[in-house]
């Protein structure tokens, strides 16, 4: 499904996703060039996220560092720490894909739907 998905809480407004056919680090790095070409300027954001392997590989903690970003973790098995994202994902299934597999041909079309 949808990886890698960054959202502005105060706007609450998706500012930046990858969707891939599997996670890997090339995924993570064009999310955070999307979000750091939109907004340059970044000191004190504070991001959060849960702790996947990939908000914890040494690459992503180091460009958040990098651009002056504050890393926030959920806390091991516990979704409500991040329950924003974890409504949204909900909500985009539901609206998106549960009852509308047969719909999707391929991988681009499912693609092409979630834009």
């Amino acid at each position: 499904m949808l990886h890698f998905t960054n959202t502005d809480m105060y706007i609450n407004e998706i500012i930046s996703y990858d969707l891939p056919l599997s996670p890997n680090l090339k995924q993570i790095s064009n999310m955070l060039m999307k979000v750091f070409n939109k907004f340059p300027k970044l000191n004190n954001l504070i991001l959060h996220s849960d702790q996947g392997w990939k908000y914890q590989h040494k690459y992503y903690i180091s460009e958040l560092k990098k651009h002056g970003i504050i890393q926030s973790m959920s806390r091991k098995g516990n979704c409500y720490d991040n329950s924003i994202m974890e409504t949204f994902f909900s909500r985009l299934k539901n609206e998106v894909y549960y009852g509308y597999e047969k719909r999707y041909n391929c991988f681009e079309e499912f693609s092409k739907g979630i834009e």
